[in-house]
């Protein structure tokens, strides 16, 4: 079967760079011509048909220039039915474009509701490649996710070290460190799913934010592809993801979300529509990455 990891080596060898282009519809941050999404009287469905317009054009600006997007489903959620219908289009629209997807629903729980959720985002059309999970809850919640990836040539995406604010309150607790103990498990799930390129369809997520910490769990987990959020609007550099990397530039990928759709805000890109000024923050993006594991 072609695992998760052969087809991201794929992709990222085709594209010629790592980046991966966060699909997070933030209402309040949409382009003018799509308002009707922040409109709480206007009506649901036109609301999410305006969340889901947006993100299949951005789409279209990513597809051949980049391996992955990710739609972080929360944001399509939030309108209920009629975003979750969105996000399925989005979904469909992504994979029909050629894009591996990456579905950002940070899932996990006891081991039926798992195996549950599994089916949902990694079997049941229109599926994603691979999916962000939660592993607190411990092993027999991981399982039922690496059972359907073995199935169907999936892969997932671990929470190990976070970007966010205050992930230190539990992350960085205890000897060995939380997120060190889960990083040497992800490196030991992975070794069921190895594809023929060496790495696994186990990856997990670690914060460009933490560089140092990124650089030791890259020597923690030589198999494990890394998803790598925290570049550029959260504050990370090129410079820091790029410990994360593989020698070749391989086994990572950089996400970027706000500083690809919304980058019309930006001063740099203010006089240009905002899919010109996404795809001009697209290109900066991949020059930065193209060689920053050197």
């Amino acid at each position: 079967m072609n695992t998760y990891a052969d087809r991201l080596e794929a992709a990222i060898a085709r594209c010629g760079n790592a980046c991966l282009v966060g699909l997070d519809p933030h209402l309040d941050a949409l382009p003018e011509e799509f308002a009707i999404a922040r409109d709480p009287k206007a009506p649901r469905a036109a609301r999410a048909q305006a969340i889901g317009d947006f993100l299949c054009a951005i789409v279209d600006v990513a597809a051949g220039r980049v391996p992955a997007v990710k739609p972080q489903s929360a944001f399509f959620e939030v309108l209920g039915a009629d975003g979750v219908a969105q996000w399925e289009r989005v979904v469909g629209h992504a994979s029909a474009a050629g894009l591996l997807v990456i579905g950002d629903v940070k899932r996990g729980d006891i081991d039926s509701t798992a195996k549950a959720y599994a089916q949902a985002f990694l079997e049941e059309a229109p599926r994603c490649d691979a999916i962000t999970i939660n592993p607190y809850l411990g092993a027999d919640s991981v399982q039922p996710f690496l059972d359907t990836c073995a199935k169907v040539g999936g892969g997932v995406y671990v929470l190990v070290r976070t970007s966010n604010k205050h992930s230190a309150l539990f992350q960085d607790h205890g000897t060995p460190l939380l997120h060190e103990k889960v990083a040497d498990e992800v490196a030991r799930w992975g070794t069921g799913l190895l594809g023929a390129c060496g790495l696994s369809s186990v990856g997990a997520v670690v914060g460009a934010t933490h560089p140092a910490e990124l650089a030791r769990l890259r020597q923690r987990m030589p198999t494990t592809p890394f998803l790598i959020p925290g570049y550029g609007a959260q504050g990370g550099s090129a410079k820091d993801v790029g410990v994360g990397f593989l020698p070749g530039g391989r086994g990572a990928l950089v996400n970027s979300s706000r500083g690809i759709l919304y980058a019309y805000k930006q001063p740099a890109y203010r006089d240009l529509h905002w899919k010109d000024a996404a795809s001009q923050a697209l290109a900066r993006m991949q020059t930065e990455i193209a060689g920053c594991w050197r």
